[in-house]
């Protein structure tokens, strides 16, 4: 199940993920025909987590409030991102965690995507 963002698609989520995403901006970028830029924010109520995954595009991650816990398998370890911090997801990189690091306090953050036009921009693993 997907949502429609500038010619992309966006997962909806796990059912018992404990996250909710919200699209914020979908543009073509002139650029670089052909690709897409698309930002949403995720917010993870408490102890919330998304299932493994991976993006059809590369992520730029932006914490706006609260801590998130993230790894890729690109990337190494785990490691927790406060409020004010980023990371990156190269493209088709498991993201192996993806979670709030907190069970008392929400957590949010914003995804911003470069993919091709029409991608299907994350998809879980069954």
């Amino acid at each position: 199940m997907g949502i429609g963002v500038a010619g992309a698609r966006v997962a909806l989520g796990h059912p018992d993920a404990g996250a909710a995403i919200e699209p914020v901006l979908a543009e073509k970028l002139a650029n670089v025909p052909g690709s897409s830029l698309s930002a949403l924010v995720v917010t993870y109520a408490p102890g919330g987590k998304s299932p493994v995954h991976h993006h059809a595009g590369s992520v730029f991650a932006y914490v706006l409030s609260g801590a998130i816990r993230s790894q890729s398998a690109a990337t190494g370890p785990a490691r927790v991102y406060e409020t004010g911090e980023a990371f990156f997801e190269p493209v088709g990189s498991a993201h192996l965690v993806s979670e709030n690091a907190s069970d008392r306090e929400p957590a949010k953050l914003l995804a911003v995507f470069v993919a091709e036009d029409g991608a299907t921009l994350t998809t879980f693993e069954k």
